[in-house]
C-alpha cells in the first residue's frame, strides 16, 4: 500500500515488510521544515506498523540530502529540530538503512549517521562541510562520525569540510556497502539481506569501539587536530569543531550532544558565521546575470585552444585538463611550447608526489593537453583563450589573426588583466564573439574567473563564459570594461596607499604584518615580490608613471623572489620574506632627499588607510555599473585575492563597520593629504547619509 507523509515531500511505500521512505524536495532535498516534519511523522508511523520489519530512507532526484536549508538560519525555530528527528530514527525499533546517491552533506550525512546502516552508489560523496559556513555539525555529526570512522578521520573530515568518496567511506566504515544501480533498489536488497541474516541493529551512539585507541593515547587525536588546523588561522569554526570531536573521547554521548548544540548556536549567532553565510549566497548570486535575456543558452564548447604556453596559458590548460576537458596549447615556436609543456609536467608530478597520486593520474591529465605550433591550430576550436604577453599591441595582433582563422561562431576570449576588451573586440569583424576570461595566477589553483563583457559581447557568449568557468571549477563573476576591471582596479588603489605610507615612515614589514593580522594570506609588499616587481615597473614605464621607491628597487635589480631580493630578501630556496637593511636604507634616504619627517603610524591607521580607499573604489565600480552587486565585488576579493572569508569581503566589511565611519575617515584623510581621489564617492556618501548599505544597492549594467 502507498501512504503519503503529512508534508507531501516524504512519501512512504510499504512492500513485503519494507517501508521505503522517499524524500522528494527539489532541487537538492534540503532539510527544510516540511522534510523534517514529514520524516518525523513517517518514522513514527512505520515504528507502530506491525507489517514493517525494516525501513529504507532514500531520495528522489539527482542526490541524497544535500544538507540543512540555510534559508532558515536566523529565522524563528520551527519544530521538530533535526537533532530530534535523527534521535527518532536512531531510536526506531526496526533497522533503518540510509540509501545514498549523489551527495550526503551536512545534515544529510547526519541523518545517515542516525540510521543503523548506510549503503551508497559508487559515485556518491559524503561529508560535513559546515565549517565553510562558519559552523560545526549541530545534529550529532561531531559525535556519531568519530564512532563510525574513528576520531582522526572524523576531525579531518569535519575541520576541512572536504567530502570523501564512496570507496573511502566503505574503507573507513562510514558505509556498509557500495551498490550498483539505484540507491533505492540497493537499499531494499541490503535490508532484506540483514533481515534474513538477523543482523543486529548498530546504533553509533552506543558503539565506542573506534574511540578506544585515542582515549588510551590522546597524542593520536592531538596530532590529527594539529595537522588539519594548520591553515585555519583566525577562523573560529574549525577550532570549535575539533573541540567538539574531542568531546566524543571525554563525555557521555548525550552530554556531548548538548554541548555540540550549544556550540553550533554560538557560532551561528557570531560575526564570522554571518560573514561566511553571506559569502556563500554572494557566490551563488554572482553566477546570476541580472540583465541576461530569459532563455539564453550557452554555445556548445567541445574543443578548446589556448594561445600562449607561458605561466598563465599553462595554468589555464591545466584547469581544463583537471576538469577532463581536452585542450590544444599553442605557441608560435617549438622551443617555448616545449618549455611550457615541461613546466606543466613538473607541476603535475609535484602534485602527485605531494598527494600520493599515481603516475597514471599524471598521464591522464597530460594526455588531455596537446601541444601545437602556429595560430592555425586554433581553427577548429569552439573556444579560443588568448593568454599572451599583457600589451595591447601583441593582443590586437593575435585577435586580428584569429579573426581570419577561427571558425564562425567560435568564442574568442582574452585573459587580459587590465586591457580594454572593447578595443580588442573591435580588432575583429565579430566583436559579439569576444569576451574576457580573466584567470588569476596560478590559474590551475585560483578559483576566481572574472567574466569581462564588452559592449558588443553577445548574450549567449556571456552565458558561455559562465558555463565554461563553472565547468572547470572556477567561481565566475561578471564584470564590465574598465582599466583593471574589479579586482586589479581596487588593488591599484591599495598599492597607491601603501606607497604613501612608506613615504610617511612605515616600513614594508610593518604594513604587511597589519594586513596579514587582518587575515590576508600576505601583505602588499610580499605579494609584489611574489609576482615580480619588474612587471609593474615595465607597465609604469609604458604609462609614463613612477613609484619612487619601487622603481629604485627595480633599478637596483631587486625584482622580488625571482632574484632573491625585492622589498625583502630571500634565502636560497626559501620563499619566506626577511626584512632587509638595504631596503630600509633606501627608504630612509628617500625621506631625507625629499625633506620628509618620519612619524610613528599606528596599526589601526595603516589598516584604515589601506582598506577604506579600496572600499571607496568599490563604490565607484558599483555606481559605474562595472559590477552589478556589492556581493560580486566581495566574491572577486574572496576568491582572487585571499580576502579572509570570515570578514565577508571589502563591501560587506564596510557595511559591518558602518558606511558613515568609512566616509568620515576618507573625508579626513582627503583633507590631510590634499588628495581629491580619497573623497567619498557620491554613492558611498549617499548611502552613508541615509543609513543604507552596499548590500541594498543593485544596479544592472547600462549598455
Amino acid at each position: 500500500m502507498l501512504e503519503n507523509g503529512v508534508s507531501g515531500v516524504v512519501k512512504t511505500e510499504i512492500r513485503d515488510g519494507l517501508a521505503i521512505l522517499t524524500i522528494d524536495n527539489p532541487p537538492v532535498n534540503a532539510l527544510g521544515i516540511d522534510v523534517r516534519r514529514g520524516l518525523s511523522q513517517a518514522i513514527e508511523n512505520v515504528s507502530k506498523d506491525t507489517q514493517v520489519r525494516a525501513v529504507v530512507i532514500t531520495c528522489a532526484g539527482r542526490t541524497f540530502i544535500s544538507g540543512a536549508d540555510i534559508r532558515e538560519f536566523g529565522k524563528p525555530f520551527q519544530p521538530p529540530g533535526l537533532t530530534d528527528v535523527i534521535s527518532q530514527i536512531d531510536g526506531c525499533n526496526k533497522p533503518v538503512i540510509a540509501a545514498i546517491h549523489g551527495v550526503a552533506l551536512g545534515g544529510g550525512l547526519e541523518v545517515a549517521l542516525g540510521c543503523h546502516f548506510r549503503i551508497a552508489t559508487k559515485d556518491a560523496k559524503l561529508g560535513l562541510p559546515e565549517v565553510r559556513l562558519g559552523l560545526l555539525p549541530g545534529a550529532g555529526g561531531t559525535q556519531r562520525l568519530p564512532r563510525a570512522v574513528g576520531p582522526e578521520l572524523a576531525v579531518r573530515m569535519i575541520v576541512s569540510g572536504e567530502p570523501i568518496s564512496a570507496a573511502a567511506a566503505l574503507n573507513s566504515g562510514l558505509i556498509d556497502e557500495i551498490v550498483d544501480g539505484s540507491a533505492a533498489t540497493g537499499g531494499e536488497t541490503f535490508a532484506r539481506t540483514i533481515l534474513a541474516e538477523e543482523t543486529p541493529i548498530r546504533r553509533l551512539r552506543d558503539d565506542d569501539s573506534k574511540l578506544l585507541a585515542a582515549r588510551n593515547d590522546r597524542t593520536i587525536f592531538a596530532e590529527a587536530v594539529a595537522a588539519v588546523n594548520k591553515k585555519n588561522r583566525g577562523l573560529e569554526a574549525p577550532v570549535a569543531a575539533a573541540d567538539a570531536v574531542g568531546w566524543s573521547l571525554d563525555l557521555p554521548f548525550d552530554e556531548a550532544l548538548t554541548r555540540e548544540s550549544d556550540a553550533f548556536l554560538k557560532l551561528m549567532n557570531g560575526d564570522q558565521s554571518k560573514a561566511q553565510r553571506y559569502a556563500f549566497f554572494a557566490e551563488r548570486d554572482a553566477a546570476k546575470i541580472v540583465d541576461l535575456p530569459a532563455g539564453t543558452e550557452p554555445r556548445r564548447v567541445a574543443t578548446v585552444a589556448i594561445i600562449g604556453a607561458g605561466t598563465m596559458g599553462g595554468g589555464i590548460a591545466m584547469s581544463f585538463a583537471n576538469a577532463g576537458v581536452p585542450v590544444t596549447l599553442i605557441e608560435l615556436a617549438q622551443e617555448p611550447l616545449d618549455h611550457g609543456l615541461n613546466i606543466i609536467r613538473k607541476n603535475y608530478e609535484a602534485t602527485a608526489a605531494r598527494s600520493g597520486l599515481s603516475a597514471d593520474w599524471v598521464s591522464e591529465r597530460l594526455n588531455l593537453i596537446k601541444g601545437a605550433v602556429g595560430l592555425a591550430e586554433a581553427k577548429d576550436a569552439d573556444l579560443v583563450v588568448e593568454a599572451v604577453y599583457e600589451t595591447m599591441a601583441v593582443k590586437l595582433d593575435v585577435f586580428k589573426k584569429l579573426d581570419q582563422l577561427a571558425k564562425p561562431g567560435a568564442v574568442l576570449a582574452t585573459n587580459t588583466s587590465f586591457l580594454d576588451i572593447n578595443k580588442i573586440g573591435a580588432a575583429t569583424k565579430r566583436p559579439q564573439d569576444v569576451i574576457g576570461l580573466h584567470f588569476f595566477s596560478p590559474a590551475n589553483v585560483m578559483r576566481l574567473c572574472e567574466i569581462v563583457r564588452g559592449y558588443e559581447t553577445a548574450p549567449d557568449v556571456l552565458a558561455t563564459g559562465l558555463a565554461v568557468a563553472r565547468r572547470i571549477g572556477k567561481v565566475p563573476v561578471v564584470v564590465g570594461v574598465c582599466h583593471g576591471f574589479v579586482g586589479n582596479r581596487m588593488l591599484m588603489v591599495r598599492g597607491k596607499q601603501a606607497d604613501k605610507l612608506l613615504l610617511e615612515g612605515v616600513l614594508p614589514q610593518q604594513l604587511d604584518a597589519v594586513i596579514t593580522k587582518f587575515g590576508m594570506p600576505m601583505g602588499p609588499f610580499a605579494m609584489l615580490d611574489l609576482a615580480g616587481l619588474d612587471i609593474g615597473w615595465r607597465s609604469r614605464k609604458d604609462r609614463g608613471e613612477i613609484s619612487e621607491i619601487e622603481d629604485a628597487l627595480c633599478e637596483a635589480g631587486r625584482f622580488g623572489q625571482k632574484t632573491g631580493k625585492g622589498y625583502y630578501r630571500y634565502e636560497q630556496g626559501s620563499r619566506s620574506p626577511l626584512p632587509d637593511t638595504e631596503v630600509e636604507n633606501l627608504i630612509t634616504n628617500t625621506w631625507a632627499r625629499r625633506g620628509l619627517k618620519r612619524r610613528a603610524v599606528s596599526d589601526d591607521e595603516i589598516l584604515d588607510r589601506i582598506l577604506y580607499p579600496m572600499i571607496n573604489e568599490g563604490a565607484r565600480i558599483l555606481e559605474e555599473g562595472i559590477a552589478a552587486r556589492a556581493g560580486d565585488i566581495d566574491v572577486v576579493w574572496l576568491y582572487g585575492y585571499g580576502w579572509p572569508i570570515h570578514r565577508g569581503g571589502p563591501m560587506y566589511y564596510a557595511d559591518e563597520i558602518g558606511l558613515a565611519r568609512v566616509a568620515e575617515r576618507l573625508s579626513y584623510q582627503s583633507a590631510i593629504d590634499g588628495d581629491a581621489s580619497l573623497r567619498p564617492n557620491s554613492l558611498l556618501s549617499r548611502l552613508a547619509s541615509s543609513g543604507q548599505t552596499f548590500a541594498s544597492f543593485i544596479r544592472s549594467r547600462d549598455h
